[in-house]
C-alpha cells in the first residue's frame, strides 16, 4: 500500500498561492490608489484660517490634479517638476490652487490666484487693481455677515472688526474679509508677475501669509485646483473644542 500524503502537505501549495494572489491584488489596488492620488485627485485638510470665509479650519477638500493637465504618475518624486503628457489651460485668476510653498517645499499652501504671468498687481487702500483696473467689490449686508461670523464661533470674527465683501475677479465672484483695524497690507505694489509664475492671496486678506510677503508661486509648484468640500470637522484637544459642520459637505469651491 502506498503511503498517504498528509493533508497539510496537500494544502500547502494552494495556501501559498492564495497568499501570493492576495498580496498581488492588494499591491495592485494600492498602486492604482497612489496613481490616482498622484495624477487625478487628492484629499487635503485646511489647517489655517487664511482662506476664511471660503474655507474654514477643518474643511477637508478634494483637489483636482487633472485640472491643468495629466502628469506621469510619481514623476514629481523623481524630478524637480511634474512631467505632463497632456497639458490643459494653466491656472486662471480666481482659481483656488494647492501648491508647494516656495520657501519650504515640505509644506503645501492653498490660496486664490490673483495674478497670472504678465499681470501687474497692486493694492490701494486694500482695493485690488490688476493691470491698472480696479477690481470691483460690494460690501455685504449686515445680516449676511453676522450669519457668517456666528457660524465661525470665534470672538475675533465680528462685524465690529471685519468687513465682508463680495469681490468680482473676472468670472469668479467670491467673498473676502478685511480687518478694519489692520493697515499693514493696505498698500502694495505695483508688481508684475513673471513668466511661469502666479501671484496668490488668501481670501482672509489681512490674515494671510501669501505672495505679498514671500513672492510668486512657480507654476511647477502647483499641485491642482480645489474642487469640493467633502467633510468639515475640527477638534482642538488643547482648547477642548469640537466642531462638525455637515452643512458644508458637498460645497463646490469657486
Amino acid at each position: 500500500m502506498k503511503d498517504k500524503v498528509p493533508s497539510s502537505t496537500k494544502a500547502s501549495p494552494s495556501r501559498k498561492q492564495w497568499v501570493i494572489e492576495n498580496v498581488i491584488s492588494l499591491g495592485m489596488a494600492l498602486l492604482i490608489v497612489f496613481m490616482i492620488r498622484s495624477s487625478i485627485v487628492e484629499a487635503f485638510k485646511i489647517p489655517s484660517g487664511s482662506m476664511i470665509p471660503t474655507l474654514l479650519i477643518g474643511d477637508h477638500i478634494f483637489v483636482n490634479k487633472f485640472a491643468y493637465g495629466f502628469k506621469i504618475p510619481f514623476s514629481d518624486l523623481v524630478t524637480d517638476h511634474p512631467i505632463y503628457v497632456l497639458k490643459r489651460k494653466p491656472p486662471e485668476r480666481g482659481d483656488i490652487v494647492v501648491f508647494i510653498y516656495p520657501k519650504d517645499e515640505s509644506f503645501y499652501y492653498i490660496k486664490r490666484v490673483i495674478g497670472v504671468p504678465g499681470d501687474t498687481v497692486e493694492l490701494r487702500n486694500k482695493v485690488l487693481y490688476i493691470n491698472q483696473k480696479m477690481i470691483s467689490r460690494d460690501l455685504t449686508d449686515r445680516s449676511q455677515s453676522e450669519k457668517l461670523f456666528q457660524s465661525l464661533d470665534d470672538p475675533k470674527y465680528t462685524s465690529a472688526h471685519l468687513d465682508l465683501f463680495s469681490e468680482h475677479l473676472d468670472q469668479a465672484n467670491h467673498f473676502i474679509l478685511h480687518d478694519k483695524t489692520n493697515y499693514m497690507s493696505e498698500t502694495y505694489g505695483p508688481i508684475t508677475v513673471p513668466q511661469d509664475s502666479l501671484f496668490v492671496m488668501g481670501d482672509n486678506r489681512d490674515f494671510s501669509n501669501d505672495s505679498r510677503f514671500w513672492g510668486f508661486v512657480p507654476m511647477k509648484n502647483v499641485k491642482g485646483k480645489a474642487m469640493v468640500i467633502w467633510l468639515s470637522f475640527w477638534v482642538s484637544f488643547s482648547e477642548s473644542q469640537f466642531s462638525f459642520r455637515p452643512e458644508r459637505i458637498g460645497t463646490i469651491l469657486h
